[in-house]
This record gives C-alpha cells, sequence and structure tokens, in this order.
C-alpha cells in the first residue's frame, strides 16, 4: 500500500471530501488488551478473564477495551498519510465518536479515512479527518468520528 504524501496546507486543501486511504488490517491479540489494561490500569474483566466471559458474556470472549480501539488510530493513520516539512503535530481533539461494535479478541481491525475539512489558521493547518475503525468480516464499525489534528509545517 502506498502512502499518501503530504507536504503543506495547499496539499490537504487539495484532498477536501476525498478518501485519503485505508490501512492493513491489525489483529487484536488477548496480549494487546492485557497490555493495554496493565497500561490504563482497566482491568474489567470482560477485558482480561477469558473463562468468565467465555461463560458470561453474550460475544462469548473477551473484548477491547474501547479506548484501546481508539488509541490504535495514530498506528493506523501512519500506515494512510507521510506528512512531511512538518514541525509538529498536535492532537486537536475529538467530535461524533461513536463505539458502533465491541471488538472481539482476535479480530482485525482497519482504518479508513477521509478528510472532512481543513483550515489555514495563522499558519497552522488545522485537519479535520473523519475515520471509521472497520472489524474484518462485519459492517457495523467498530469505531468511527472525526479527529481533529493541527499539523505545524516548517
Amino acid at each position: 500500500m502506498e502512502k499518501l504524501i503530504i507536504n503543506s496546507y495547499e496539499d490537504f486543501a487539495a484532498r477536501l471530501g476525498e478518501q485519503l486511504g485505508v490501512s492493513e488490517w491489525l489483529e487484536v491479540s488477548q496480549e494487546r488488551i492485557n497490555q493495554f489494561a496493565d497500561a490504563t490500569l482497566d482491568h474489567q474483566w470482560i477485558h482480561v478473564d477469558v473463562e468468565r466471559a467465555k461463560a458470561e458474556t453474550p460475544y462469548k470472549s473477551t473484548i477491547a477495551h474501547g479506548y484501546l480501539t481508539l488509541s490504535l488510530l495514530p498506528y493506523l493513520w501512519d500506515q494512510i498519510i507521510e506528512v512531511r516539512n512538518l514541525k509538529m503535530l498536535v492532537n486537536y481533539g475529538m467530535d461524533k465518536m461513536r463505539f458502533g461494535k465491541p471488538v472481539l479478541t482476535g479480530s482485525r481491525v482497519r482504518l479508513v479515512a477521509s478528510l472532512d475539512g481543513v483550515e489555514n489558521l495563522r499558519g497552522i493547518c488545522k485537519t479535520s479527518i473523519k475515520f471509521k475503525i472497520e472489524i474484518e468480516g462485519d459492517r457495523k464499525p467498530a469505531l468511527e468520528g472525526v479527529a481533529t489534528f493541527l499539523y505545524y509545517f516548517n
């Protein structure tokens, strides 16, 4: 898969309304879920207790934390786009974010992203990226929303 190359505000502006790309699939393993639980101190049993989840949840499996799914966004985003001539990138916000479907352990997810908005704020490029994290084999996405980033170009 070839990354989209962006060098400036003008490059972003030229792609307004377009799909920017689709990432590769990434497996969400129990090991990844456990590591996230350790990092966030969120050890709720539906994420980490495999036997109890099999017996007591409608999913018959542990599921990824919603915030784990969200935290994959930068990694998956990096597969889609390469921004050059960049001094700094800042996360600005999330809007219209919805967790549509739980990610069962062992599922594979990917990112589909499009450019929803772009503004030049006195030399700072503010982008609104409409994103959807899809689950392989499911029509309903795990997560969707709009991520806003501030790109400071050299």
